[in-house]
């Protein structure tokens, strides 16, 4: 086989700059197919573990350079249903932790891996997407718009949920959309929430202020999707008054910085996230609503898993095989535990049904008042274990 590269990553988002520095700082001489994007206008809640990871791999090196610490997570029940939550707080100093994670500016993350990536020597970036993959002798032949091909042993693809690489390689995945969509804007408020996370939990969804930083926060509010279109189409002074109502006048006036962009939201996930030499990293193998902040937390957790595979010891000739299979053994438990917990999770903000409700309202009240519970839930929410 004429090898471009022994590793091709596809996919030119977060998660895949990050596979592709990660991969290429392994020795693996990598190739990487990242086609030009929009600007990504959006934040990511990182937790402490996913920050840790981004500075070993020195895809960042201070994050209170690029993002705003999450130090406490407040969570208030805004329904009005016969058996509500107690209001309940996380704060990490329970944990022994100065904070959380970060709250980062996408933009701002994309630009310190950027600088990562031109820095080494074994990677190249093409900014073309990949249009067709075909299994050749020993390794995968990828096919560009402009009829270029290019061949490697192994195949990362982090091309998100509609991921070529996924369809080709055959892997099978379930998908289930939601009639829920999200909402994000920036917004400036009155008072500001300083380093807390604050969510309001209505039926249709919460409504969550992330910290950005002095008097700024991120809004990410899940509702219908045909409210959430009504209230795009209404204009600013609708949108500022519904603002001002869904976070109940906490924090004053909270007044719009950027537009509204609306997100549709569902579920994916893949029976498995390698094999035949060809893994999937990021939304490329798993997709869920943003509940927990735990979508790019997991996808860098994919990479970091990755990373840990191709480089241990002894592999052997069929080395791209072994590392799809034992990458997919790796990430198993991680991925049906997490996507298994956001997806319970946010079924229970929805619930209508009474049993169901107190349930969860029981839960939040375990969580407030047992330490035992707390410090796993602490765990859990961060990737721990």
């Amino acid at each position: 086989m004429s090898r471009d590269a022994e590793v091709i990553i596809v996919g030119g988002g977060l998660a895949g700059i990050a596979a592709a520095v990660t991969v290429a700082s392994t020795g693996r001489k990598t190739l990487h197919l990242a086609p030009k994007a929009p600007p990504d206008r959006r934040t990511s809640a990182l937790m402490r573990p996913s920050v840790d990871f981004l500075l070993s791999a020195g895809l960042i090196t201070d994050p209170a350079s690029l993002g705003t610490a999450l130090t406490q997570i407040r969570i208030i029940d805004a329904t009005s249903r016969l058996v509500r939550a107690p209001e309940t707080l996380f704060d990490s100093r329970e944990a022994g932790l100065d904070a959380f994670g970060w709250n980062f500016p996408n933009i701002a993350l994309l630009e310190s891996f950027e600088r990562v990536r031109s820095g080494l020597d074994n990677l190249t970036t093409i900014e073309a997407p990949m249009q067709a993959l075909t299994r050749v002798d020993d390794g995968w032949r990828l096919t560009l718009p402009d009829g270029t091909t290019l061949e490697a042993p192994l195949v990362v693809g982090s091309d998100g949920k509609k991921s070529l690489v996924r369809a080709a390689a055959g892997f099978r995945a379930r998908e289930h959309g939601f009639t829920q969509a999200a909402l994000v804007a920036d917004l400036e408020l009155a008072r500001p929430v300083d380093g807390a996370s604050i969510e309001f939990h209505y039926p249709q969804g919460p409504f969550t202020l992330v910290p950005a930083g002095g008097q700024r926060a991120n809004l990410v509010w899940i509702d219908d999707r045909e409210v959430l279109r009504d209230i795009q189409a209404a204009g600013k002074e609708r949108f500022t008054e519904l603002l001002q109502e869904k976070s109940q006048r906490l924090f004053g006036r909270l007044t719009p910085l950027t537009p509204a962009h609306m997100f549709l939201l569902s579920n994916l996930s893949v029976e498995k996230a390698g094999m035949d030499g060809v893994v999937l990293a990021g939304e490329a193998a798993h997709a869920f609503p943003p509940i927990g902040a735990q979508g790019l937390n997991l996808g860098l957790r994919d990479v970091a898993d990755l990373a840990h595979v191709i480089a241990t010891p002894g592999i052997g000739t069929d080395w791209a095989d072994t590392v799809s299979t034992d990458y997919a053994a790796r990430r198993a438990t991680d991925l049906a535990r997490t996507g298994g917990m956001v997806d319970t999770l946010f079924r229970s903000l929805l619930a209508d049904f009474l049993p169901a409700q107190a349930l969860r309202a029981t839960g939040l009240w375990a969580l407030k008042s047992v330490p035992a519970l707390r410090k796993r839930a602490f765990s859990v929410g961060m990737g721990i274990g």
